[in-house]
């Protein structure tokens, strides 16, 4: 009979269980180990293996068990975390968070999606790192503004470096999306919509590699800008978006400020939505979803923007 797997991964140590309520079996989170893991995983029927995202210690698991072949799912520790207090499941250890990871699995039955391996993932991590060193940047810049004079001069040189560091990323994201055909061709094409630049272009490509390929319905819930309605009884409250890839829903917030100036077809539709009283964040919000099935469609017909 098929099972869902739970893995508890933390920096030494992988505890896993087969099912919500088998043995505990724990192994250290080396490559060898690791390897040991998977080969004993390939020979069990498996529907679903649910790890959690721990901030870079699931990743050397998740990339074997990919190249394996398994149906590795990586979740939000915080939905699990929910999952667990909504059932009463309280207490928490390494071989508890294991087996709940299972059951999670089992009920909750989350989507298996390609886990980006290569070339791809090579990307993914470059992109990473270039938001790391944009907020770093920021970061500076604003300590620059309240940074006594004696401190000042400390900055700059670190600023430079740091701007340095961002340019060569960029070439090699560039030129690395560059020699790939059909993702050149997607980023000429993305870029034809106003508000839409190369920052923009570059994370919609290698973090949504799923653009074009899914509904309006589909893809805007996946990026979490799909509206969550909060009514009871005769209660109608504020919908709100959350969840999804938060560096595309970032990128994309950014573009609609960018288009709400210099896109006239959704300037129009921003106006519009601020003149009906709708406050300036939800209306650049609503933007960004247009934006985003505008998109979609552009990658999915392979079709410049048309106003």
């Amino acid at each position: 009979m098929a099972v869902n797997i739970g893995i508890d991964v933390s920096k030494a140590f992988l505890d896993w269980s087969e099912g919500p309520k088998g043995p505990i079996e724990r192994v250290s989170n080396q490559r060898r180990s690791i390897a040991a893991l998977v080969r004993k995983l390939r020979r069990l029927e498996i529907l679903r293996i649910i790890v959690e995202s721990t901030g870079g210690y699931e990743r050397d698991l998740v990339q074997q068990l990919a190249r394996a072949g398994l149906p590795v799912v990586v979740v939000n520790p915080r939905r699990v975390r929910s999952f667990g207090e909504s059932i009463g499941w309280l207490a928490k250890t390494d071989g508890i968070d294991a087996r709940l990871l299972a059951l999670f699995g089992e009920k909750v039955e989350p989507e298996i999606r390609p886990i980006l391996q290569g070339r791809e993932r090579l990307l993914a991590d470059l992109i990473a790192r270039r938001r790391q060193l944009m907020k770093l940047l920021v970061s500076e810049k604003n300590r620059l503004g309240t940074a006594s004079d004696v401190l000042r001069s400390t900055f700059p040189p670190i600023v430079r470096a740091i701007e340095k560091q961002i340019e060569k990323l960029d070439v090699r994201i560039d030129s690395m999306i560059g020699e790939n055909e059909d993702q050149a061709e997607l980023r000429q094409l993305v870029q034809t919509t106003p508000g839409v630049g190369p920052g923009v272009s570059r994370t919609l490509l290698i973090d949504l590699p799923e653009l074009g390929h899914l509904g309006r319905r589909e893809i805007t819930s996946l990026v979490g800008l799909a509206p969550f309605a909060r009514d009871s009884g005769t209660f109608r409250g504020y919908r709100r978006v959350r969840g999804g890839r938060a560096s595309v829903r970032t990128a994309l917030y950014l573009a609609a400020m960018t288009a709400t100036r210099f896109n006239p077809t959704m300037k129009v539709v921003y106006d519009r939505m601020i003149a009906d009283g709708k406050a300036p964040k939800l209306a650049l919000v609503a933007i960004a979803r247009k934006l985003l099935v505008a998109l979609n469609a552009i990658a999915r017909d392979r079709e410049a923007w048309q106003p």
